[in-house]
């Protein structure tokens, strides 16, 4: 099934690799629960939800198309469906609304899965605001860890200000980070995981972090949320969601693309510049993403941290099968999990950090040309100071085409990116975002 002697591999080395991917990327049962509890989603819910999405998108990526690659939850888009879709609609929008349209983008990405339209999508979209999209991201969900964590608070005078330093909160978050930034330097696999590990055990001996059970069968405790695509499609109209399911697509599609090239390009998986079996990889963030808002999560994604399995040998889907095989494992560990995800010093290191690497995407950026520059720029500086994905994106999208048009460069830029910008005008102005 595998081909594991054609792809010059062994099961010993497949195994190895499952187990270093899991690793780097076991964070996101503690960090996406504790992001989405923000939103009033019982964080029992989350966690079983993360890993309902997790094994279905690495199983399909494993099984069907064959790929050393994992899918789940993505750490931005769990922070804008919080942040963003949730609080601040002043409770307008309850979490079960926002996994509907969770639930309604992950339909659209099936559809345009099967389809040549995401490949049109991808080429449509110029580099530098896919790039600014990654870093603008970034800089939100840093932020995001910062506040949680106490180390940024709100200020009159300035909007935002240093927190107290010297508040228990605050300087369990700067040991974690400066434990998890120092594995990290040092190249140790699952870094992050591993920070986070030390940091609980030091909120444990000095009281923040109380544990009261550790093992329970797994459960998902209210059920499917959303079943109804008509029902979901009826509230994405009633509350002008439009934008919303367009960041979730968008995102999700730059995010799983890009690793997966990049990843495949690594394993030196890639013919002649195409990738093998595309169109069956590419379903499984969509699939991943649909089942995931039935259960309570928000879009899954591609992990880039499957790079970290690939360097230790990793070359086919029985890398992904046994990541998925880990994640059902933890599964059994619910009561630790929400502990640990109730304690913002602990996971908000876990944050900071990814943000900072999602930044070096601007590194890229064609700086020199001011037509490119200025629109990845309002998407990177949109982003976190209105702590919205889409805004940053609707901003970008408006900016290019009409700096393209007066600098006489119109024919540069693809007629699918004139249409988001009217389409991005009309929310603004029109809609509620």
């Amino acid at each position: 099934m595998f081909n594991l002697q054609q792809h010059g591999t062994t099961v010993k080395r497949e195994v190895l690799a499952g187990i270093t991917t899991f690793l780097t990327m076991v964070y996101v049962v503690i960090v996406n629960p504790s992001i989405l509890a923000d939103a009033g989603v019982p964080i029992n819910q989350v966690f079983m939800a993360t890993i309902i999405a997790a094994i279905i998108g690495t199983l399909w990526m494993g099984l069907v198309a064959n790929y050393p690659i994992a899918i789940a939850p993505g750490m931005g888009l769990n922070a804008y469906f919080t942040y963003t879709v949730v609080l601040t609609s002043n409770g307008a929008i309850d979490y079960l609304t926002a996994f509907g349209a969770v639930f309604v983008a992950g339909l659209l990405f099936v559809i345009i899965s099967l389809t040549p339209f995401r490949e049109t999508l991808i080429s449509a979209i110029p580099n530098n605001l896919k790039l600014a999209i990654t870093a603008g991201i970034g800089l939100f969900i840093a932020f995001i860890g910062l506040r949680m964590s106490g180390l940024v608070v709100q200020n009159d005078a300035n909007l935002v200000g240093l927190g107290d330093l010297a508040a228990p909160s605050s300087l369990l978050t700067i040991f974690g980070l400066a434990i998890t930034v120092a594995l990290m330097a040092r190249n140790v696999p699952g870094g992050i995981f591993i920070g986070m590990l030390i940091t609980g055990i030091v909120a444990f001996f000095t009281g923040q972090l109380h544990i009261e059970q550790v093992v329970a069968t797994p459960h998902v405790p209210e059920g499917i949320l959303v079943w109804n695509p008509i029902e979901a499609i009826g509230d994405v109209i009633a509350y002008g969601l439009y934008g919303v399911i367009f960041s979730f697509i968008l995102v999700t599609l730059f995010d799983t693309t890009g690793t997966l090239i990049g990843v495949a390009k690594q394993a030196g998986l890639m013919k002649d510049d195409t990738l093998p079996r595309a169109r069956k990889a590419l379903l499984a963030d969509s699939l991943a993403t649909t089942a995931g808002a039935m259960v309570g999560t928000s879009p899954s994604t591609a992990y880039i941290e499957s790079s970290a399995g690939v360097a230790v040998g990793g070359r086919t889907g029985l890398t992904a099968v046994v990541v998925a095989s880990l994640f059902i494992v933890v599964s059994f560990f619910g009561p630790l999990v929400g502990a640990v995800s109730g304690v913002a010093a602990i996971t908000a290191p876990a944050l900071i950090i990814v943000g900072s690497l999602m930044i070096g995407a601007v590194k890229d950026i064609q700086w020199h040309e001011i037509d490119e520059a200025f629109p990845a720029f309002l998407v990177v500086l949109a982003m976190p100071l209105t702590s919205s994905i889409s805004t940053g994106i609707a901003v970008g999208f408006i900016s290019y085409p009409l700096l393209k048009l007066v600098t006489g460069k119109y024919k540069q830029t693809h007629p699918l990116m004139y249409v988001f910008a009217v389409l991005f005008v009309i929310q603004l102005v029109f809609l509620p975002h």
